[in-house]
């Protein structure tokens, strides 16, 4: 990413959903990019919050109320890209989001104008690929298994932008077969299966490949980009991430 896409890039970090929400609540439309970040990240929050001891009923209110005041713009307004990661800024005022007994009590009513998405619509559309076992999400450090979570988002975000491409261009079933296949090592992939799978020469699925990982790549690195302050966070955000997904706990 470089010149002018560089800039336009950073022009529409999380931080500026963040700080558009108070304007939403004016009456200008920014809901629906604050309704999309909610959607990408509440698997984080809301493992963080189940993890230190909540119930899942209360882990998934506690969550939604965690979201809608961030969509009231009265939690991240001061929020400075400058000083730390979005990552880290979000735990961050999630831990004081539960240490404020009276936010933890607070029953709030949900929808109205905000017309906030359902926890079934959540769940629905953002399914996840990360598989904790249950001893781990019982054992983890809650921050452990947040920044696991996030990874995870982040990782599954770029992922979908990359199907809907695909899509776009009548690569559904392309997509469909090949996408377990982006992060492999190539001594596990079957070119000869995935040739006759896709119906194509072996050189037609290797070149797909290689163009899907190139832009699986490119795409996740403009969602790490989104979540730190310059472009030069950006390489060390990833390697972190990675480095934590390879670390993570295997699924039951």
């Amino acid at each position: 990413m470089e010149g002018e896409d560089a800039l336009t890039h950073f022009a529409t970090t999380r931080w500026s959903l963040i700080r558009n929400g108070h304007a939403a609540r004016a009456g200008i439309n920014a809901n629906e990019g604050l309704t999309r970040l909610c959607q990408i990240y509440w698997r984080p929050i809301f493992t963080f919050i189940y993890r230190r001891g909540y119930s899942a009923q209360d882990a998934q209110d506690l969550t939604q109320d965690f979201f809608l005041v961030i969509l009231e713009g009265t939690l991240l307004q001061s929020a400075d890209p400058a000083r730390g990661r979005f990552r880290s800024l979000l735990i961050k005022s999630l831990k004081n989001f539960l240490i404020d007994a009276a936010v933890k009590r607070r029953t709030r009513k949900r929808g109205g104008d905000l017309q906030f998405v359902s926890w079934e619509k959540w769940m629905a559309e953002a399914p996840c690929q990360l598989s904790i076992s249950a001893q781990a999400l019982a054992t983890s450090p809650a921050e452990a298994l947040f920044d696991l979570s996030w990874a995870a988002a982040v990782a599954e975000e770029a992922l979908r932008r990359l199907r809907m491409e695909c899509e776009s261009k009548g690569r559904r079933r392309v997509f469909e077969v090949l996408q377990s296949y982006l992060t492999a090592e190539r001594s596990d992939i079957c070119y000869q299966d995935l040739s006759h799978t896709l119906g194509v020469p072996e050189p037609s699925v290797k070149s797909l490949l290689h163009q899907f990982r190139i832009r699986y790549r490119s795409l996740l690195r403009e969602e790490v980009a989104k979540t730190v302050g310059t472009e030069a966070n950006v390489d060390e955000e990833i390697r972190y991430l990675c480095a934590t997904l390879s670390a993570g706990p295997d699924g039951p």
